[in-house]
């Protein structure tokens, strides 16, 4: 049998409840795999895995507004660890940054008194990870050292800033979203302040437009919503401000840039989404909801795909995709012809369930995973969080054709790479591994024969749920003995104003059970054994006075609840307390106006119901002195006499059994033949302070001494009795400490008022007292009489005591008026707990809860096992010499992983670069992620193209990857990195798109400058000639358009054309001038102007729509350099840039060079898997650096034979590390590899 242990001591811990209307913003999901939610001045660290709380963050004094978690995309080692670090900002105006594991702040950052409007931590990968910008009300922004709390820089502006959003794909760009419509800035830098005010820009309301009134054409089908949106009014971005009446209108809920594409922003209100090109400054999609649908709260849109998680104000959460804008064959294209590019439409394709929206309880905020951008969580005002996750289900049920939707298809491949026939994967991995990518215009979709048509469905997969709201009555179960400690749980009860006891089991803080038991306020509850209690509750008064009275005995094993008292409790004075008896034998009921009376809990009889001149009860308590201890001989001896009774009616063959078990027969039975009742005492004080002392033996009840009253109490409200030590309290505040041994008195004001509750803490001589006030609380010594902690609102913490009680000897749990139930040490400091000395019931995977070794341990340990055929997931197997504290800890990070998780990790066909991609998933690794993403992309295509023409120069490899399948594209999310053959199609469908919404002279003269960029001269010309005569550019532009229709590639002309462009170039006209080289198609010349003037990206851009593969590759060459330079220090996106472009070996080289020693060799272990890195001289020096850096870096961490295999690998230097790693072991071990063992050993990996 599993040895039962008990947590006897218990971890300090906060249950929480309700939030407040101000934690109403404050959530969020990090790459950490966790949920941070603030809970009125607590934060609550919440796996959504397990739907469990694992820590609480106590240290702001106000109401926490907002959350942050760092981001992830750097480098981690063992300087840059994998550590949980939170910035959180309350309505004071402090922000904390947390080191969540421990629970400690790092540092405290104060500058205004208001609260904190928005937070973000920058990150950008190679600026220092620690900056934090905030906005301080009204209209501050001020960017942090979030590791030492000191302030960089800080800038205001003219307007109140609600918040603000980055540009995902360049980090000088934000947008700040204010009272009256949007700052764009667009110089962004850690290192000083933007220099302008920026360029602000008025949104009208959708809703002030006059297209709302436009009368529906008659013949046409009438509109439904999307359509009417359609019809709104084109421009809504202006730089005049608008009048008064739209200004009012303005409700923009939430702007944010779209991760899914470039300058795509996204703007709220509560009945529509707007899509904005900002090149344009115009709407190019609109979500509309019907004029029955449900409000819009938020929006998020997510960076795998191009969709929209919405939350609607019934807490339904909607998933919206982008419908793809290729068009279909079918003869809708013939329906309506404009319908193909009308605009981004993001069609309905699932929806969860909505909650029950009350006053109290209503959906506040919803967080996305941004790791698998798969799962979804809502926080509702009621402290309730629903985890949803999203799944797809293949089948091949037809959507409904009357919806009109194309179907979504699965992709193809798992984790980068196409799956293997028989290899096992996780569909719903993440959402790009559940639906494919969408196709835009001009790509022929795949033959649907080899993809399968996907649904996807919300499954609600966990639930927390939080305190009801206060007033409670708590009370802690009978403490821990040695007699109960083998089946002891620290159960902690509290009724509810509801009428509902929850009762919690407080190792792990989790709910153990709600009982249903009365239908009013539960007023108090009293536990008669390990296993029950009774409660009582009182409902409000009638105009007698009177109430119905309910006093339940409830089993908690069971839940059976029955009436301790019967058909009694209807119309009489309220229950003021309960108090049952030390031995648990019986039970005072105290009445307010009527007398008391005295129960037998054993058998649930009435003993006696006090006369009607008993005087009335102020305070009452029970001694802990009784005659059990004489009883005991009297019934060992009535035992005995049974015993032998019992062996004379048994058969004579069973004499031998063991005297023990005939001592408990005989036990149970006398026990109800005879009960014998021991002599119990109680105490209790009137009205005028007099204390009357009363015997109960069996059922006879005998009045005992009267002691008068002492002259300096006032009236008596509460008593404790424990051992010797009688303690009274007052309502004035005094203490009054009897010693009954030594018969004396001794009588202590503490001036804080009336004396609510005293009870005495657990344990055989712990003389420690908890006081409760209307203002807190104290723990006093009764032995010294002095007191030992004390709180009190407004000084020391800021909400109002309403209930204590002890948990433990040395610990104390307080009830307050904040919703939440607080354990706490005897100090009464409330402090966050350390998450490794948590019980937790499931165990969490979050490898950032390890010590930083050990997390990159285990991260060694998943990506390459090559040293054994088989991938274990058992470290005990591998020789590893460390703790075995530490080995265990991480062998229980193992097993939490899910078994679909564990079996693909194990499946042998998972290749080394799925494998790298998929723990850096697991790790919610941003830059190992968007590394391996591109570096398997592109791998994979080289070696495709390397196979097509093995000995092609590379400007072809370049040209045979153009002509590629479109089904293998990197997703657009990744902006410049892209194909350009796809690139292109996406750039060309955007300008369509852009043309089709033009609505004004500047929009059509964006479009033809863009047009004439992409090459696409005749649709320019076009544009040009629809100037009117009326505008001052008309002339201008009529000329434009002949010179584009006329422009011949004779010498002279483009000689003169590109004289006249160098010259606009240099004075000034940068835009002007590459136009006119683009047009006689020297766009690498464009190009290099551009990057001259420091227009990198424009550059880029264009070098991708217009070069052929080897020039562009050169003007991206450039930028990768550019963007290495110290200056820049940009090295992560460079070594991107240099992946799309196939330079593989200086991608191998920087990653080298940067230290990054695990990257570097798996990286070129791939790039030698694929055949696009051969090992010859030239190569051989950097593959052997790195694979003897990647086995010291192993051998550091503790992983013997990964350093000893990567040493065989790395040449002469690594034949003296593999001396150095066996020199312990007698003559040293011999790993001999041939030829033939280098490639097992690729395909092992």
């Amino acid at each position: 049998m599993i040895p039962y242990t008990v947590n006897i001591k218990l971890a300090a811990r906060t249950l929480t409840g309700t939030l407040n209307l101000q934690n109403k913003t404050a959530v969020d999901w990090g790459w950490q795999g966790l949920i941070a939610q603030g809970c009125h001045s607590s934060i609550l660290i919440i796996d959504p895995k397990t739907a469990q709380t694992i820590q609480v963050l106590e240290r702001h004094k106000a109401n926490v507004v907002k959350v942050k978690w760092s981001r992830e995309n750097y480098y981690h080692n063992l300087s840059s660890p994998y550590c949980l670090r939170l910035a959180s900002g309350d309505a004071s105006g402090k922000i904390i940054v947390w080191d969540v594991v421990s629970g400690t702040a790092h540092c405290e950052i104060q500058e205004h008194s208001k609260p904190i409007q928005d937070l973000e931590w920058l990150w950008n990968q190679d600026v220092s990870r620690d900056l934090l910008l905030a906005v301080h009300p009204p209209n501050y922004i001020v960017l942090w050292n979030g590791d030492t709390g000191t302030k960089l820089w800080k800038k205001s502006y003219a307007e109140n800033i609600l918040s603000f959003s980055f540009d995902p794909f360049d980090p000088s760009n934000m947008a700040l979203l204010t009272s009256e419509g949007i700052v764009f800035i667009t110089d962004f830098s850690h290192s000083k302040p933007p220099g302008s005010a920026g360029k602000k820009v008025y949104i009208a309301s959708p809703h002030a437009s006059p297209a709302h009134t436009k009368p529906a054409p008659t013949a046409a089908p009438a509109p439904t919503g999307a359509k009417k949106a359609l019809n709104k009014v084109k421009v809504l971005i202006t730089n005049e401000k608008p009048t008064a009446e739209a200004v009012t209108l303005n409700d923009c809920l939430q702007l944010s840039y779209l991760p899914s594409k470039r300058n795509h922003m996204l703007l709220l209100y509560p009945r529509e989404i707007l899509i904005l090109d900002l090149e344009l400054s115009q709407t190019v999609g609109v979500v509309a909801i019907e004029r029955s649908g449900v409000p819009f709260i938020q929006v998020i849109p997510c960076a795998q795909r191009d969709a929209l998680y919405c939350l609607h104000e019934n807490g339904c959460i909607t998933l919206r995709v982008c419908r793809s804008t290729a068009a279909p064959e079918e003869a809708s294209g013939a329906a309506d012809p404009e319908q193909s590019a009308q605009e981004l439409v993001y069609d309905l394709r699932s929806q969860c369930d909505a909650i029950r929206v009350t006053k109290t309880v209503r959906p506040y905020r919803m967080v996305i995973c941004p790791v698998n951008e798969n799962n979804a969580a809502l926080t509702v005002s009621d402290g309730r969080v629903m985890l949803w996750e999203l799944k797809a289900y293949t089948g091949r049920v037809a959507v409904n054709p009357s919806s009109g939707l194309s179907p979504l298809y699965s992709p193809v491949s798992f984790c980068g790479s196409p799956l293997g026939p028989n290899q096992k994967h996780i569909q719903n991995l993440s959402l790009n591994s559940m639906i494919g990518q969408t196709l835009i215009a001009g790509e022929a979709p795949l033959p649907s024969s080899n993809q399968q048509e996907v649904q996807l469905k919300f499954l609600l997969t966990g639930l927390l749920s939080g305190l009801p709201l206060p007033p409670f009555a708590i009370r802690m179960c009978p403490p821990l003995t040695t007699k109960n400690i083998n089946h002891y749980q620290p159960m902690l009860a509290v009724g509810t104003s509801n009428g509902s006891v929850l009762v919690y089991n407080l190792t792990s803080g989790l709910l153990h059970k709600e009982l249903s038991v009365h239908s009013c306020e539960v007023r108090g509850i009293e536990w008669v054994s390990l296993t029950s209690f009774l409660s009582f509750a009182t409902s409000s008064p009638n105009n007698m006075g009177l109430v119905r009275n309910e006093l339940q005995h409830v089993d908690l094993p069971t839940g059976r609840c029955f009436a301790f008292r019967g058909e009694r409790g209807n119309d009489e004075p309220p229950i003021e307390m309960i108090k049952v008896s030390h031995l648990k034998q019986y039970l005072v009921v105290v009445f307010r106006d009527k007398p008391l009376e005295l129960w037998d809990i054993r058998t649930g009889t009435l003993l006696r119901e006090m006369a009607k001149n008993f005087p009335t009860v102020t305070a009452l308590e029970w001694s802990p002195s009784h005659n059990l201890k004489s009883l005991k001989k009297k019934q060992m001896a009535a035992r005995e006499a049974m015993a032998r009774q019992t062996v004379s009616d048994a058969e004579q063959n069973s004499v031998e059994s063991s005297v023990i078990s005939l001592l408990q027969d005989a036990e149970s039975k006398s026990e109800t033949s005879q009960a014998i009742s021991a002599r119990e005492h109680f105490v209790f004080t009137d009205t005028d302070g007099q204390v009357y002392h009363i015997t109960v033996e069996g059922n006879t009840v005998k009045d005992g001494a009267r002691i008068p009253p002492d002259g300096s109490m006032g009236s008596i409200a509460c008593i404790a009795w424990k051992g010797d030590t009688l303690v009274l309290g007052d309502v004035d505040g005094n203490l009054n400490f009897w010693d009954l041994k030594a018969r004396l008195s001794r009588g202590i004001p503490t001036h804080r008022g009336w004396v609510k509750k005293i009870r005495f803490a657990p344990g055989k001589g712990n003389q420690k007292l908890l006081v409760m006030y209307t203002d807190g609380a104290e723990v006093w010594d009764t032995k010294e009489v002095q007191m030992v902690s004390s709180m009190r609102i407004g000084r020391n913490v800021n909400y109002r005591v309403l209930d204590i009680d002890w948990c433990t000897s040395d610990k104390v749990v307080l009830a307050s008026d904040d919703g939440c139930i607080r354990v706490l040490e005897m100090a009464m400091k409330s402090a966050s707990y350390r998450m490794d000395e948590q019980d937790l019931t499931d165990s969490v995977w979050c490898p950032y809860l390890l010590l930083p070794r050990a997390a990159l341990t285990l991260k060694a340990f998943l990506l390459l096992q090559p040293w054994s055929g088989t991938f274990t997931m058992d470290i005990t197997q591998v020789d590893y010499n460390e703790k075995d504290e530490i080995k265990g800890l991480i062998q229980e990070q193992l097993n939490s992983l899910s078994n679909d998780m564990k079996s693909v990790l194990q499946d042998p066909e998972l290749s080394l670069l799925q494998r790298c991609l998929l723990v850096s998933r697991l790790f919610g690794d941003e830059s190992d992620l968007h590394f391996w993403a591109v570096a398997s992309h592109y791998l994979q295509a080289f070696a495709q193209a390397r196979q097509l023409s093995v000995a092609t120069a590379e400007g072809q490899v370049q040209s045979e990857l153009a002509q590629q399948s479109p089904q293998n594209h990197l997703d657009i999310c990744h902006d410049v990195l892209c194909e350009s053959s796809y690139f292109q199609k996406f750039q060309l469908d955007r300008v369509h798109l852009q043309e089709v919404k033009r609505s004004s002279y500047e929009h059509t003269k964006k479009c033809a400058d863009q047009l004439l960029l992409l090459g696409q001269t005749d649709r320019a010309v076009q544009l040009l000639l629809e100037t009117s005569a009326d505008n001052p550019s008309y002339y201008c532009d009529s000329l434009k358009a002949c010179l584009v229709t006329t422009i011949t590639s004779s010498g002279p002309s483009q000689s003169t054309i590109k004289l006249v462009a160098t010259n606009m170039i240099a004075n000034g006209k940068l835009a002007e001038g590459v136009q006119l080289l683009c047009l006689i198609d020297k766009a690498a010349d464009a190009c290099r102007y551009l990057q001259t003037y420091g227009e990198w990206n424009r550059a880029a851009w264009l070098a991708k729509v217009r070069l052929s593969p080897a020039e562009s590759s050169d003007v991206l060459k450039r930028w990768a350099e550019h963007l290495c330079s110290p200056q820049v220090n940009q090295k992560s996106k460079a070594i991107l840039v240099l992946l799309s472009l196939g330079c593989f070996y200086k991608v191998g080289e920087m990653l080298h060079s940067m230290r990054h020693f695990d990257c570097a060799a798996l990286f070129i272990e791939a790039c030698l898997k694929y055949g696009v890195m051969e090992a010859n001289d030239s190569s051989n020096k950097l593959i052997e650096a790195a694979f003897l850096d990647y086995a010291r870096l192993l051998r550091s961490l503790g992983l013997r034979e990964g350093a000893a295999l990567w040493a065989s690998r790395a040449g002469t230097a690594g034949e003296q590390l593999m001396e150095e790693l066996f020199k312990g072991e007698g003559g040293g071990q011999q790993v001999v590899l041939d030829d033939d063992d280098e490639g097992k050993l690729a395909t092992d990996a």
